[in-house]
């Protein structure tokens, strides 16, 4: 079994609703499970951020290397920015 460690938090009268409706509906036997599993999300959501922005990296590197080897025929900034749009959103709607 993990070890644990215990922790003191304070959190706002609405988090603390919150997590203790989740609680009394049943969805976690204490406010601790609770809080272990926002955790748990929060962090598979920034390993998601970081996947993203290596392969936004990746592609820009890649763009750059077709410039300087003097392959790249066209640059439509508007194309870039509306993909970056929709990462956003696509973002906003799995957070």
């Amino acid at each position: 079994m993990t070890e644990l460690e215990r922790l003191t938090i304070t959190l706002t009268p609405e988090l603390t609703e919150t997590i203790k409706g989740a609680v009394n509906e049943g969805d976690y036997a204490s406010a601790s499970e609770g809080i272990r599993e926002a955790l748990r999300e929060r962090k598979g959501r920034r390993e998601i951020r970081q996947e993203e922005l290596a392969a936004l990296k990746a592609d820009i590197d890649q763009a750059l290397s077709k410039v300087a080897a003097g392959r790249l025929n066209e640059f439509n900034a508007e194309r870039i920015v509306e993909r970056a749009r929709k990462l956003l959103a696509a973002r906003k709607r799995a957070g």
